[in-house]
């Protein structure tokens, strides 16, 4: 469910009153980038980390950010609901030009646009999901969270036709990330996910599953992971900000070891939800 006020340019409206220009260039270009940013019960997690990477992003399609992270924090708060688990869903484009030109304009501002949703239930986290390998047809740039999601919505509902939760991306025979996810697989007993890049979004909640892996002695690993390999994992997760950690139990029409959520996954996803509860 969206809350019925958002944030826009300066105002905190009515949803149905929040309107942007038809020139404005996220909707003529796809010029521009988001951030999604869980929140439990009103509090924000890793705020810091999800500012940092809205940072980058702006950095890398050379926009100024319009605000300090204590205003962003301001900014972003009133939408909250404290009785909930909810997430943010943050908009900056390049802003509304005079004409349609590929060039960036001059004297330009930014729209700034926020929102609030509750986290919907995901019985795929507990449960697990099936996904299906598929080729990785994005830009080079992954790791820009931009709003330009076209290749990963193809992909994405390829693997919903196919009766698959997500799509997990191949390129050049080594596995990336998910449409709308990063990715882990436990081999010979080590936990590994795909190293930080332009080929993979940086993920917070991949962050925190390597911080917590590393101080409860869960052995890990940063390092490719190739196709080949992926099919002899004997556990294999996606992780996102709404998701969390989710357990892919059948891969390509084929089980994951047994085909239930493995024991990894059964440590680590508890130890991130007690960490949830004192972030």
């Amino acid at each position: 469910m969206v809350a019925k006020t958002v944030y826009l340019n300066g105002e905190y409206l009515p949803l149905d009153e929040a309107k942007v220009s038809v020139l404005d260039r996220g909707f003529l270009f796809g010029d521009g980038i988001y951030e999604v940013i869980p929140a439990y019960c009103g509090h924000l997690f890793r705020f810091h980390d999800h500012i940092v990477r809205l940072q980058n992003s702006l950095d890398s399609i050379r926009i100024q950010n319009p605000h300090s992270p204590e205003q962003w924090l301001a900014i972003l708060s009133p939408l909250l609901d404290t009785s909930k688990d909810q997430y943010i869903y943050l908009q900056i484009t390049r802003g509304v030009a005079p004409t349609r030109d590929h060039a960036f304009p001059k004297l330009v501002t930014p729209t700034i646009f926020a929102m609030c949703s509750d986290i919907a239930p995901f019985s795929g986290r507990t449960e697990g999901i099936k996904a299906v390998t598929l080729d990785d047809s994005r830009w080079d740039l992954c790791n820009v969270k931009a709003t330009t999601l076209l290749a990963n919505i193809l992909l994405r509902q390829r693997a919903e036709e196919q009766g698959c939760a997500e799509a997990i991306l191949v390129k050049n025979g080594l596995v990336t990330e998910g449409a709308a996810s990063n990715l882990f697989a436990v081999l010979d007993g080590v936990l590994v996910t795909p190293p930080k890049g332009s080929a993979i979004l940086p993920g917070i909640t991949r962050d925190v599953i390597l911080e917590l892996a590393a101080q409860h002695d869960v052995p890990f690993r940063e390092g490719n992971i190739s196709l080949a390999e992926l099919k002899t994992a004997s556990e294999i997760w996606v992780t996102s900000s709404t998701r969390e950690i989710v357990p892919v139990v059948i891969l390509d029409n084929q089980p994951v070891s047994d085909g239930r959520p493995g024991p990894v996954w059964q440590s680590i996803n508890r130890i991130f939800q007690e960490y949830k509860k004192l972030s």
